[in-house]
């Protein structure tokens, strides 16, 4: 196995503390990350976090967030630098820390009170179903979560089981669940179309954009479940303890969102 070298600092800053073995380094992350995760319960709290992760500041959706925030006044110029490795990052001036995460993680950190606000994918809110508020669809990344397979495939048509391959199992599940339709749910996290090509399901379940994807492995949308797009969400617990300084965010935000609706 190739050696993977590891960088991490306590003030989340990159440097190199070591090599280590490809078979060694999933067990190393996990116990990293579960350092990071105990280093957020245990110093101060951060206040927000985006739905991105830490390597990809350039991602169309982080951008979109912070645009957002910056027409309310909120900045924080050190997540623009794309070389940055840092995890945490801190606007001195307001007072506020924000952090990236993987998207699934996102509901989380804000349903323990590691953040107080999130900016979040729906089709992740439903997957997660975590307790926090969603209060406001701030507009963007919108997409649709879909049933997709080929266009020759009836759903209508009565099956002992259909076949689904999908990431989001728990909304596949209370869905045909819903429909008193039996399912062998197939997880998958990547290349989800590849299910019915190679015959590995009937159908999938997952998130459209464009379409496009679907089109060059013709592929097609069956049906779809639901429209999704970045949601604005709380901590039950923070809107309560730090209402003086969330509820007018979030008004200003709303207000910010509609205003471009008009």
């Amino acid at each position: 196995d190739k050696d993977l070298k590891l960088y991490v600092d306590e003030q989340g800053a990159a440097r190199e503390v070591g090599c280590f073995s490809a078979g060694m380094a999933d067990s190393i992350m996990i116990c990293m990350r579960l350092a990071l995760i105990d280093a957020l319960f245990t110093k101060e709290k951060p206040f927000l976090i985006l739905d991105d992760p830490f390597v990809n500041l350039d991602d169309a959706h982080t951008e979109r967030a912070l645009e957002l925030l910056e027409k309310i006044g909120i900045t924080c110029e050190e997540m623009k630098d794309k070389d940055s490795r840092r995890l945490i990052f801190v606007n001195e001036e307001l007072k506020l820390k924000f952090f990236l995460s993987k998207g699934p993680d996102v509901p989380t950190y804000v349903e323990y009170g590691a953040a107080d606000i999130g900016v979040v994918g729906k089709d992740t809110l439903m997957e997660e179903s975590r307790d926090v508020y969603e209060l406001i669809d701030l507009g963007f990344a919108k997409c649709r979560l879909c049933l997709a397979g080929y266009g020759d495939f009836d759903l209508s048509v009565p099956r002992n089981i259909l076949k689904v391959a999908t990431k989001y199992v728990n909304i596949a599940k209370d869905f045909f669940d819903g429909r008193g339709q039996n399912v062998e749910i197939i997880p998958l996290h990547g290349s989800i179309e590849l299910g019915p090509i190679i015959g590995l399901s009937d159908i999938i379940l997952d998130i459209v954009e464009s379409g496009k994807t679907l089109q060059e492995n013709n592929l097609c949308v069956l049906e779809e479940i639901v429209n999704c797009s970045a949601r604005l969400i709380i901590n039950k617990v923070s809107l309560k303890t730090k209402a003086d300084v969330i509820k007018p965010l979030v008004k200003n935000i709303d207000e910010i969102i509609k205003a471009g609706a008009e």
